[in-house]
């Protein structure tokens, strides 16, 4: 139930939940890299690569910052065999880098519609594929998607088709190349919150502080995923988790931790079926669509 001495590539992870996840491996004593474009502050956005990097350090973890932008094929060869060559190997591949823009069809110009499904969908396709050759070496591999579940429903694309396309083109990854790498014994899995997190998205695009006091901390999805990634590859694949139902599933009753700041119900998150809803104790507000 340990991640001592696992490699993972994670892109994005500078702040939010990739950095969380990154954390959480860290107090095992992994290696984490670190590839993002954020290597100067963001006025608006807390952290960098290189911030990222002390705090795995200080955490536990062994990190490796690197400046890298998923669109782009080579910057991603490049990361990953930095990696390989710092590390020895890459064990674990978590896909967290992702472009939001919430806006309705004829608000939504193609430069942005470019980017969701540049840093998204063909994002994730890439890094998996850059660091399949090297997962296939490893002894327990895992890919993890931070991406919904394929509910197919017309109220998750409605407002916003070009967003919700870009996220589930992360799911169909999932849900392919769980099925193609089964006999390599590499677990494919997503993963996605029941609730709002609190996070520079949350606070900057949907809603800020009043939807971010009925979120839950990053750490939430942290713990769910550290759950996942302890777990057999070859016996948990082609799973769409959300990350309430991993932590009940590893015995966790009581989540108040993850939000002890709230008041009332939580928020609840974009694309989680009714049926997990009604299976949940949580009170959430379904406001999103």
């Amino acid at each position: 139930m340990s991640l001592k001495g696992k490699t993972l590539f994670i892109s994005g992870g500078s702040r939010g939940i990739g950095l969380a996840i990154a954390l959480r491996a860290a107090r095992d004593g992994a290696n984490v890299t670190i590839a993002a474009k954020t290597g100067e502050p963001h006025p608006k956005l807390p952290g960098t690569i290189y911030t990222a990097a002390e705090d795995i350090e200080e955490a536990g973890g062994k990190a490796l910052p690197i400046l890298c932008d998923i669109r782009e094929e080579v910057q991603v060869a490049a990361a990953v065999e930095k990696t390989v060559e710092t590390f020895g190997g890459i064990d674990i591949c978590i896909n967290n880098a992702s472009a939001i823009n919430l806006t309705g069809t004829l608000a939504t110009d193609m430069k942005r519609f470019d980017l969701m499904h540049q840093v998204n969908t063909r994002g994730t396709f890439l890094v998996s594929k850059m660091c399949i050759p090297h997962l296939k070496l490893a002894g327990n591999p895992h890919i993890l998607n931070l991406s919904p579940p394929l509910d197919m429903q017309a109220k998750w694309f409605q407002n916003h088709v070009a967003y919700t396309m870009a996220k589930f083109g992360m799911s169909m990854c999932t849900l392919g190349m769980s099925a193609e790498f089964a006999k390599d014994g590499i677990a494919v899995n997503s993963l996605w919150p029941l609730t709002a997190i609190d996070t520079a998205a949350v606070r900057n695009l949907l809603g800020g502080e009043t939807v971010a006091a009925m979120s839950r901390s990053p750490a939430i999805m942290a713990d769910a995923a550290h759950a996942i990634l302890t777990r057999p590859s070859r016996d948990c694949t082609g799973n769409f988790f959300i990350d309430e139902e991993v932590l009940r599933e590893e015995g966790v009753s009581d989540f108040s931790v993850y939000s002890p700041g709230a008041k009332g119900p939580l928020a609840a998150d974009f694309f989680v079926p009714d049926a997990v809803y009604e299976k949940s104790d949580t009170k959430v507000v379904r406001s999103f669509g």
